[in-house]
């Protein structure tokens, strides 16, 4: 029997994950809003939004998903040579507005992006609340690539990321895995795979263990804040 996708209305709870349809991988049901509530809500239940402006709001859990856990970082020679030589500064939440703005370019090869000015403004909100964070790659006051996600409890949820030279969005990556083993983060959430992720030690795992992970780790009593930082 063919499954229909949930309309949500703005206090409807989502339905269960199992829901989800199989092609396209993942969708689970539309509507409802991108409050700071809402999206919390989302996370801890491995649900997380992706639509292109126009379009309702769409909600999505893929099956298998793509996680990097932390301890199984790769990095290549030319990675470490660049880390080594240290041609960028990393600062953490100090631009999250411009990171989420850079992550929001049209990129080569694609016609549009899905961060819209209602994403944008709704991972500001998070971020303002302490729950989104930057990691940033500079060179002098050029901001020159990094990422942006969501922490709930020691759960990271990664969401985008940018370069604008070489390796630049890699080294925030290695500095944002750094950051999650000294605060106790055993692993991020990357949801679909890309070759990117997966040169870098990401891999999928069944849907079914990364939520029973998810609702462990995102019970863990650490408070939301800021965690900005600058380093050499």
């Amino acid at each position: 029997m063919r499954k229909t996708l949930t309309w949500l209305e703005r206090d409807d709870p989502f339905p269960p994950v199992e829901a989800a349809l199989k092609a396209p991988n993942g969708l689970l049901c539309a509507g409802a809003d991108l409050s700071v509530e809402r999206l919390l809500a989302a996370y801890r239940r491995g649900i997380f939004p992706w639509y292109s402006g126009g379009e309702p709001i769409l909600w999505w859990s893929p099956d298998p998903r793509m996680v990097l856990h932390c301890d199984e970082l790769k990095v290549s020679r030319s990675l470490a040579k660049n880390l080594r030589n240290k041609g960028f500064e990393l600062r953490i939440d100090s631009a999250f507005a411009r990171v989420i703005k850079a992550c929001a370019e049209p990129r080569k090869g694609e016609p549009g992006t899905w961060i819209s000015g209602e994403m944008q403004a709704a991972y500001v909100a998070l971020h303002r609340a302490g729950h989104a964070h930057s990691f940033e790659t500079w060179q002098g006051e050029r901001l020159m690539g990094g990422l942006y996600g969501v922490a709930i409890g020691r759960a990271f949820f990664g969401e985008s990321m940018f370069s604008r030279a070489t390796d630049a969005s890699k080294v925030a990556l290695v500095a944002l895995v750094e950051e999650l083993r000294g605060r106790g983060f055993p692993m991020i959430d990357c949801q679909q795979r890309t070759p990117l992720l997966a040169s870098l030690g990401a891999r999928e795992i069944p849907r079914r263990q990364f939520l029973r992970r998810v609702a462990a780790l995102v019970n863990y009593p650490e408070p939301p804040g800021n965690w900005e930082r600058v380093s050499a």
